[in-house]
């Protein structure tokens, strides 16, 4: 796409932010971080998050390029990319789970989607890199289980309430208006709770009804999925978890806007899913039962 000169000066500065809490995951959160460095259109900066881990914040002040900060906040994801907000210095802060590998072109697609003023966050297409393979019984429905686009998330440019944690940007000014995520929701070490990203954007969207959130299919992402977490024991506990979640949410911000996708998805989304599956089935594959059972 061919851009006049006084276009590119509309261009906003991203800041990338990685939260992380523990060395086990060193491998992954490096490959994180090297797939920043690796953007065709350079970072305003990279900040790393360690969350009240002063052995894992020292090994981080080593990596070249790196801005390593400590969650000076409350212990858990929303403290870290709350701090992560505070020293970034970019109009847009784009955040990048520790356990993702963002695509080349990511920061570059951003930007485009951020030219347009009204848009005041974007959900990227987060793909599953699953260590031992995609069990057959886990419905694509509830891929958000593992933190991955799921479906029934638009295919195309599209209205979203609300971007998936794993990789999403947002607007630094969202956060000088409307505060930042609220602490109580958001995973806590291994404690699969959530739902801290979609709190912050209903409440960004009650304080400016004319600011939007789209989802950009082309900024491209992969998430890695353990074997532990494609196992049918961490799908129960992680949707049990969501649903805790959800009812801080409704508490929060109101039942009509924190749960609105949330009714289209079981009234449209999840039924869909079923019948696919018994559909399936009928053809002789009865992986289709089982997916349809685990929705």
């Amino acid at each position: 796409m061919t851009h006049h000169p006084e276009e590119h000066a509309r261009f906003p500065e991203i800041s990338a932010v990685v939260c992380t809490y523990t060395e086990e995951r060193w491998d992954l959160l490096s490959a994180a971080i090297t797939s920043l460095q690796r953007q065709e259109q350079p970072l305003k900066e990279i900040i790393v998050v360690a969350d009240h881990n002063e052995s894992l914040l020292n090994r981080l002040r080593s990596i070249p390029g790196v801005v390593a900060v400590p969650n000076d906040g409350e212990q858990g994801l929303s403290g870290a990319r709350n701090s992560g907000v505070a020293a970034a210095t970019g109009s847009v802060v784009a955040s990048l789970d520790d356990d993702a590998e963002a695509a080349r072109d990511w920061s570059a697609r951003l930007r485009e989607d951020f030219l347009h003023p009204a848009v005041a966050g974007v959900g990227c297409s987060v793909e599953p890199y699953w260590e031992k393979g995609k069990p057959e019984w886990f419905p694509e429905e509830f891929y958000w289980v593992v933190g991955c686009t799921y479906r029934g998330v638009p295919t195309r440019r599209k209205l979203i309430r609300n971007p998936l944690g794993a990789a999403m940007a947002i607007r630094r000014d969202v956060f000088e208006n409307v505060g930042g995520f609220r602490s109580g929701l958001g995973r806590l070490n291994k404690t699969p709770l959530g739902c801290e990203e979609t709190e912050l954007c209903v409440r960004a969207r009650q304080h400016d009804p004319g600011s939007i959130f789209i989802q950009d299919p082309a900024a491209r992402a992969s998430h890695y999925v353990p074997e532990d977490r494609a196992r049918w024991r961490y799908f129960r506990s992680r949707c049990f978890a969501e649903g805790l979640s959800k009812a801080a949410v409704a508490r929060s911000v109101g039942s009509a806007d924190g749960l609105a996708s949330e009714r289209a998805y079981v009234t449209r989304v999840l039924p869909s899913g079923v019948w696919n599956g018994l559909r399936r089935a009928l053809r002789g594959d009865l992986w289709g039962v089982a997916q349809a059972g685990a929705i």
